[in-house]
C-alpha cells in the first residue's frame, strides 16, 4: 500500500510540471500482469486486514516467487531506465529476504510507530508474523530491514525499508516523467 503513495505523488507532480496522466502510455511497459500477480500472491499470503493470510502456507517460497516475477517484468521492460531504480531497491528487498528465510527483518519501534501495535506484539511474542521477523542477532543485514516508518496517523502508514525508499522514489520519479511524455 505504501507504494500507491508514491505513484500518487508521482502523478502529483507529473501535473504540477505540465505532465498529462495519458501520456503514461508512452512507457510501453510490456507484461505487467506479473507485477499484478505478485501483488496478488503478496495479498493472499500475508495479513492484510485480518489476522490471518488467506493462505497460511508456502509463505515463504510464494513470498520469493513473487519478487521473482516483479523482478522478470523489470527485466522485460529494463529500456525504461527508470525502471533500473525501482530494480535496485526490489533487489535490495529480495537480498534481505532471501538471509532471513524468505522474511523481512523488522523494527519494533518502526513497526509500532507506524501504528502496528497487533504486527509489533505478534514479532514480540512469536518472533515473526506475516513477512515479519523480528529484527535482533539472529536476524541478517537489519539495515536493509524495515527499520524506517510512517507514522501511525499517515493513511497506508507501515515500516519500510532502505528498498522500499529506494523503490518509491523510482516510482516517483517514473511517473512524473512519464507524464511529461518523456518515455
Amino acid at each position: 500500500m505504501i507504494f500507491l503513495i508514491a505513484v500518487a505523488v508521482g502523478i502529483a507532480i507529473g501535473y504540477l510540471t505540465g505532465g498529462r496522466l495519458r501520456r503514461l502510455s508512452s512507457l510501453k511497459l510490456r507484461w505487467t500482469w506479473l507485477v499484478l500477480l505478485a501483488i496478488l500472491i503478496q495479498g493472499l499470503i500475508f495479513p492484510l486486514f485480518t489476522a490471518r493470510p488467506v493462505i497460511p502456507v508456502a509463505t515463504e517460497a510464494l513470498h520469493l516467487v513473487s519478487y521473482l516475477l516483479v523482478l522478470v517484468w523489470l527485466g522485460l521492460n529494463i529500456r525504461v531506465r527508470l525502471l533500473l531504480l525501482v530494480g535496485a531497491g526490489a533487489l535490495s528487498n529480495l537480498l534481505v529476504i532471501v538471509v532471513n528465510g524468505g522474511k523481512m527483518p523488522a523494527s519494533i519501534t518502526a513497526v509500532s510507530r507506524a501504528g502496528g501495535e497487533f504486527a509489533a506484539h505478534q514479532l514480540t511474542e512469536n518472533g515473526v508474523y506475516g513477512n515479519l521477523v523480528l529484527m535482533g542477532d539472529k536476524s541478517h543485514l537489519n539495515f536493509l530491514g524495515d527499520t524506517m516508518y510512517l507514522p501511525g496517523s499517515i493513511p497506508f502508514a507501515t515500516a519500510f525499508s532502505v528498498g522500499d525508499l529506494v523503490i518509491m522514489i523510482g516510482l516517483v520519479w517514473l511517473m512524473a516523467w512519464g507524464m511529461r511524455g518523456d518515455g
